[in-house]
């Protein structure tokens, strides 16, 4: 007999939510995972498979029992194990009761540490078909489930009312009671399909079965590709291209179990509206694919997916060309009313949305973003009237009826409705710009008016929520702090744009008036950009001791922070460097110990007694004299490359100076030729932090 076999788990159920159905199935087979893990069961490979009505796992190669182990105790030290006369003490008598044994079973444990009376016993392995009842139970448990449902009066709480469930191990059936059915071997085919059930034979044949005999194609990736196939080919017939949309692809991926793909057609009159207003009326209402040309216009045509293989298509998309058309009509009637008025005056209409309780409406918010997008758009060498304009106008699609109705168009559509009142090129793309990046690797606002507004929008929910405590905790993050923090330095370094970050906070937190309850505010929210920056900056390669060096002198501008990472990230490669960090941490030690550190006064030439401290104070002078030029072009590595030929120099000084001389003058000479030869590497970064 074989010492392993597969096991099948198939959970069957009403239709479950399709958007979560990726997530569900990932942590069902997570958790039988860990579970079996835990339970020492050892196994070659496991896999999922997800439908609507359905979650399995399947594991290949599963142990059919635990492996046998030796169970070891330690009780208490020999030498408090008996008293004098060699009689048992309480301590263990009472160790002896709890293993159940008597005190004379029990075995010795000599150490290097001494010895100690220990109990063994051989645990034989449990059968894996007793285990895995409880795993699957679980794992089950641990569903990431929002609120669970009970229905009628049927046991147990889940997502979906659950109508059947098959637990196979090897031949086997694992009779469980669960969830109120009754563990089996018998599945269910497509619901119109095959509504009968299906004995299944094995782990193996499982897939194959349901596919063959059930119209099911349960493997969730196979079925994702055989979607995005057939819309392919559908697309391609009608000569255009599909609008591929992931999150609607996996979307559908969860709604059949059988997909068959159809195309249908619409009234080329509402071609005339925005193109982003017809796909997204498409994909949240009908979960249809849009189709466009090869120049990127839309074509009258969308494909979508059945869930059956109908015997008169024809009906089928009739039927769907019957349902799009009211919707299309609808987003042609928010067209048309939301023309009828300029973006402008509706911004009065924002003082009725609160931005938050605290920190006042909508229109509060654009008021003080468009005055700090006007000082950005200056500094960064935009019009301040173009970018004020544009933040005055960003919230305004806000109230407009396409937007709600289609959230995911606001900025979009405020876009097209402000190229439509005649507003500035600058603005109008400013009104989309303002939300980017929207994703991680999304892109960046490429107008100087988008970039001002998208930052100050940024910085203006930054320092409002951190300013009356609100900042993102765990998992919390309800206003998207993290996503507007990395948006913000993306948008600056990349762009090349260079801001000090420290100076707009402050610009930024004027705006508030009397709004905000914190104290240091911007130092929190500074402090907040520098832990984002952190993992921007690993993410490019930046070493850690790299990062801490220059976080050491705190550069309050991104982008050139980001600079001084490069030079100090070349300047380690360099053979002087380890030396260099070496002295300038010894240098460090010595003015902290002395309460000397940033105490840089003039150095006294008389009082230089000895030659490698005269040949540091002149190197100085030589270096500190190339070092201004590069200092003031931004020119990090070359100062860092000047700085290197410091190396013998500051060696020399170590090997023969005494800097804690009896003399108190000279001592405090030494400690001034110390920190001005530390103040020109602080100048960068604080190289001390650079490990060897």
């Amino acid at each position: 007999m074989s010492n392993t076999r597969d096991l099948l788990i198939e959970l069957g159920t009403e239709e479950l939510p399709p958007k979560a159905l990726k997530k569900l199935i990932q942590a069902f087979e997570s958790g039988i995972k860990q579970g079996l893990e835990k339970a020492e069961l050892n196994f070659d490979s496991i896999r999922s498979y997800a439908a609507p009505r359905r979650m399995a796992v399947v594991v290949d190669g599963l142990q059919v029992r635990q492996e046998d182990r030796i169970v070891e105790r330690r009780g208490p030290a020999v030498t408090a194990a008996f008293d004098d006369d060699g009689n048992p003490t309480r301590a263990v008598q009472g160790f002896a009761r709890s293993c159940g044994v008597e005190v004379e079973e029990l075995g010795k444990l000599e150490t290097d540490k001494g010895a100690w009376l220990v109990f063994k016993k051989q645990q034989t392995g449990a059968e894996a078909d007793s285990l895995i009842p409880e795993i699957l139970q679980q794992a089950l448990n641990d569903l990431p489930i929002p609120k669970r449902m009970r229905w009628s009066d049927l046991p147990g709480e889940f997502v979906r009312p659950v109508h059947w469930l098959v637990l196979l191990f090897g031949d086997e059936v694992i009779p469980v009671e669960l969830l109120g059915v009754t563990s089996g071997r018998e599945s269910r085919g497509h619901r119109f399909h095959h509504p009968e059930t299906i004995r299944i034979q094995s782990a193996q044949t499982y897939a194959p079965q349901l596919e063959t005999e059930g119209h099911v194609l349960v493997d969730m990736t196979a079925r994702r590709e055989a979607i995005h196939g057939q819309v392919l080919e559908i697309a391609i017939k009608l000569g255009g291209e599909a609008v591929l949309n992931e999150d609607l692809l996996d979307e559908v991926t969860g709604l059949v179990e059988w997909p068959v793909a159809l195309s249908g057609s619409y009234d080329k009159r509402f071609l005339e509206l925005p193109a982003e207003a017809l796909i997204s009326s498409m994909e949240e209402h009908q979960k249809y694919f849009a189709v466009r040309d090869k120049s990127g216009d839309l074509l009258p045509y969308f494909i979508t997916i059945c869930n059956i293989e109908s015997r008169d298509p024809a009906q089928v998309i009739a039927g769907n060309e019957r349902v799009i058309l009211p919707r299309l009509s609808d987003s042609a009637f928010f067209w048309e009313t939301d023309r009828k008025r300029p973006l402008a005056d509706r911004q009065e209409q924002l003082k009725t949305i609160v931005f938050q309780n605290k920190l006042g409406s909508v229109f509060d918010k654009s008021a003080r973003v468009a005055k700090l997008a006007a000082v950005i758009a200056t500094e960064i060498g935009g019009d301040a009237q173009l970018a004020e304009r544009a933040a005055l106008l960003a919230k305004c699609d806000l109230v407009t009826e396409m937007v709600g109705e289609f959230p995911d168009l606001q900025g979009i559509m405020g876009r097209y409705y402000a190229r439509l009142d005649g507003e500035h090129d600058d603005v109008a793309e400013a009104l989309d710009e303002q939300y980017l990046p929207r994703f991680a690797g999304d892109k960046l606002p490429q107008t100087i008016s988008g970039q001002a507004v998208s930052l100050a929008e940024k910085l203006d929910t930054l320092v409002g929520l951190f300013g009356i405590g609100q900042p993102p905790t765990g998992v919390k993050d309800p206003f998207a702090l993290r996503r507007a923090a990395l948006g913000v330095l993306r948008i600056v370094i990349e762009n090349k744009l260079d801001l000090d970050l420290s100076a707009l906070l402050e610009q930024a937190q004027q705006g508030f008036d009397d709004k905000l309850t914190e104290k240091a505010v911007t130092a929190q929210v500074m402090q907040y950009f520098f832990d984002r920056l952190r993992g921007y900056a690993q993410d490019k390669g930046v070493k850690a001791d790299v990062f801490e060096s220059v976080l050491a002198v705190t550069p309050t501008r991104p982008l050139d922070f980001m600079q001084r990472l490069t030079a100090v990230a070349e300047f380690r490669q360099l053979e002087q460097a380890e030396a260099l960090a070496a002295g300038n941490k010894r240098i460090g030690n010595i003015l902290r110990k002395n309460d000397a550190e940033g105490d840089a006064g003039a150095i006294d030439d008389s009082l230089l007694v000895e030659a490698a401290e005269q040949a540091l104070a002149k190197k100085l002078i030589i270096v500190k004299s190339a070092v201004e030029p590069l200092m003031a072009k931004a020119d990090y590595a070359g100062v860092l490359n000047t700085l290197a030929e410091m190396r013998e120099t500051v060696d020399g000084f170590f090997d023969e100076v005494m800097v804690m001389a009896d003399d108190l003058t000279i001592r405090a000479n030494r400690l001034a030729l110390l920190n001005q030869t530390r103040a020109l590497f602080l100048g960068v970064a604080d190289i001390s932090h650079l490990q060897g």
